[in-house]
C-alpha cells in the first residue's frame, strides 16, 4: 500500500515515514509541504492513501484534497491534524474524506487507520467523534431506548453513512418514510441534524449494527 503525506512540519513527515518504513505492507512514496506540491506528488505517484494536514500556511487541507481529487480520483484521504473544530469535522464528513485522526494518536492507531482506509473502509478517531458531538452532556444515556425498532435501523444506517435513497432501498421503504423517521429520531434525541444523529449513533456503537464492515467513527455522505 503506497502512502504520501502533505504536511509542512519536517518532524511529522519524518515520523510518519519512519513508522511506515517498519511495515512490510506499506510504502512511503513521498511528501509535500503545500497544495501545489501535493497535487503534483499525488499525480505522479498515484498513492493509495494520502495523509493531509488540515492547516498549512495560507492553505486548508480540505481545499487541497478537492484539487488533488481532480488529478487522482482513486486516492483516499486521511486528515491528520493537531486539533479540529466541529465545523471542520463536519466539512470533512460532507466532503467524503475517508479518515480523520489526531496527531497525538499512537503509531499503532495511525497504522490501523491507514490500513482501514486503504482497504476501502473509513476511520474517524473516536476522540474526534466525541469532540464533534454538540448535544448536552446530560442527555439520557439510554436515549436510543425511546426509538422504535425501525427508527433504530434508520439511525444505524445514518451511522454507516447511508443517504436517504440507500436507506430506503435497504429497508424497503420510501424516501418520504425515511425522512419522517429521521425527523422523529432528531426530535426524540433532541439533536439538530442528521450529522449529529450519525455522530450520536457512532458514539453508541450503532455503526456496527448488523454490519461488520465499518470501524468506529465511520461517517460519510450526509445527503
Amino acid at each position: 500500500m503506497k502512502i504520501v503525506i502533505v504536511d509542512d512540519h519536517p518532524l511529522v513527515r519524518k515520523g510518519v515515514e519512519m513508522v511506515a518504513s517498519l511495515e512490510p505492507d506499506l510504502e512511503f512514496a513521498g511528501f509535500a509541504s503545500n497544495g501545489r506540491e501535493a497535487v503534483e506528488l499525488i499525480k505522479n505517484t498515484n498513492p493509495d492513501v494520502a495523509l493531509v494536514d488540515l492547516r498549512l500556511p495560507g492553505e486548508h487541507g480540505l481545499d487541497i484534497i478537492k484539487k488533488a481529487r481532480e488529478v487522482d480520483s482513486s486516492c483516499r484521504y486521511i486528515i491528520l491534524t493537531s486539533y479540529a473544530t466541529k465545523d471542520e469535522i463536519q466539512q470533512a464528513m460532507n466532503l467524503g474524506v475517508e479518515g480523520y485522526i489526531l496527531k497525538e494518536a499512537l503509531p499503532e492507531e495511525l497504522l490501523s487507520a491507514i490500513r482501514l482506509v486503504g482497504r476501502g473502509r473509513r476511520y474517524f478517531d473516536p476522540v474526534v467523534v466525541q469532540h464533534a458531538m454538540d448535544y448536552e452532556k446530560d442527555y439520557r444515556e439510554n436515549g436510543v431506548d425511546e426509538l422504535t425498532p425501525r427508527e433504530l435501523e434508520v439511525l444505524a444506517s445514518l451511522a454507516r453513512g447511508m443517504n436517504n435513497k440507500t436507506i430506503a432501498e435497504t429497508l424497503f421503504i420510501t424516501e418520504h418514510t425515511v425522512k419522517k423517521h429521521i425527523g422523529q429520531i432528531l426530535e426524540k434525541l433532541e439533536l439538530q441534524d442528521r450529522t449529529q444523529a450519525a455522530l450520536y449513533a457512532v458514539s453508541k456503537g450503532l455503526n456496527h449494527h448488523n454490519n461488520n464492515n465499518y470501524s468506529t467513527g465511520m461517517i460519510v455522505s450526509f445527503k
